[in-house]
């Protein structure tokens, strides 16, 4: 039991280190590159007191003006070593990070294809032209609903001929009522009253019950003069 459990520790603990490989890469190329970078200049420093000593003894002392300047040789090779030496490293550092990122690009368009296959894979091209003519089918239906709505709440069932007849039944009434204050019936509603009157009557030509009005008007225009003039 123990040892199991010890083995998939172990395991997970294995699968970390591969995860975290690149990134320990760069961190041991990076503390490797600042060794160099210290022995660098302190090789340069080195040189500097070399030259400095072939300076010194180039007049009073050959000799050891000459072995100065052998050792600054030496340590002018050992420089260019070592900067050759940190431009491997920066190289490599360089490619692991390249590296490391086009995993991860890879690795995130992978699972953007996987989301993708998830997402159509209900998804045909038949489907969304079912679906698309299903919904210009229900949009259709309900046009033909909101129109059915619309002309229900338009229909009120009153009968034309009916409210004719008792708009007809007001102007009588409004007629009479003029007819008692003033005694006599304007002219105007009298003739439009006795020509449906007449219009009525089985047997009379309108033409002739138009013609008997407007005598009676004449008439009655007549008495009126008279009327005037005696006063």
């Amino acid at each position: 039991m123990s040892g199991w459990g010890l083995g998939g520790w172990f395991g997970g603990s294995a699968s970390a280190k591969k995860k975290d490989a690149p990134k320990e890469a760069i961190l041991g190329l990076r503390s490797t590159l600042e060794m160099l970078t210290k022995r660098e200049k302190h090789i340069e420093n080195e040189i500097d007191n070399q030259d400095g000593l072939a300076r010194k003894y180039v007049n009073t002392n050959k000799a050891a003006a000459r072995s100065a300047l052998r050792r600054k040789k030496q340590k002018e090779h050992e420089l260019s070593q070592t900067q050759d030496q940190m431009m491997t490293l920066e190289r490599e550092i360089a490619s692991i990070e390249t590296a490391n990122i086009n995993k991860e690009t890879m690795t995130a368009m992978q699972n953007a294809s996987k989301a993708l296959k998830v997402i159509h894979g209900g998804l045909t091209v038949d489907k969304v032209d079912q679906t698309m003519e299903d919904l210009r089918e229900q949009h259709a239906i309900g046009e033909e609903i909101a129109e059915a709505l619309t002309q229900g709440a338009g229909s009120t069932g009153i009968d034309e001929d009916e409210l004719e007849e008792e708009l007809e039944g007001l102007q009588q009434e409004e007629l009479d009522n003029k007819m008692l204050k003033t005694g006599t019936v304007p002219v105007g509603d009298r003739v439009d009253r006795e020509r449906d009157q007449v219009a009525r009557l089985p047997g009379v030509p309108v033409h002739r019950g138009r013609q008997a009005v407007e005598e009676d008007d004449e008439e009655e225009e007549l008495r009126k003069l008279q009327a005037e003039m005696a006063m």
